[in-house]
């Protein structure tokens, strides 16, 4: 017996094309605006977040202790520190006073009503 072969046509792999992602501009814009919502998403959320908890402290939980005290013509802060609080640091305390009654500086009015911190009034 003999064989027959059959031969086959090679056949020639032609080499793989790659080519570059081509986006229109409506697809660019899809694609920036899908990317995009996820951030600004959270940061919304933060937002949102953030102005509750502040306003939460704001109305507290009666938790916040101070003495009041009206200012006398010419006094200042540091005179304040010194008569108030003689053991503490009097720049501690003017930041303390400033924080706490949201002065925008250290200039007092005479007949204003101060806030003075607990820990700062303990000792009187």
């Amino acid at each position: 017996m003999s064989t027959i072969a059959i031969a086959e046509p090679q056949r020639h792999a032609a080499p793989a094309v790659r080519t570059r992602l081509r986006l229109t501009r409506r697809g660019r814009i899809v694609l920036t605006t899908l990317a995009a919502l996820p951030i600004l998403l959270i940061v919304a959320l933060a937002v949102l977040n953030g102005g509750r908890a502040s306003a939460g402290d704001a109305a507290g939980s009666g938790s916040a202790h101070f003495e009041t005290v009206t200012i006398q013509p010419g006094e200042t802060l540091w005179q304040l520190a010194e008569d108030t609080a003689p053991n503490a640091d009097p720049r501690d305390f003017v930041q303390d006073v400033v924080s706490l009654n949201a002065l925008d500086g250290a200039g007092l009015q005479a007949g204003e009503q101060i806030a003075i911190p607990a820990k700062y009034t303990d000792g009187r």
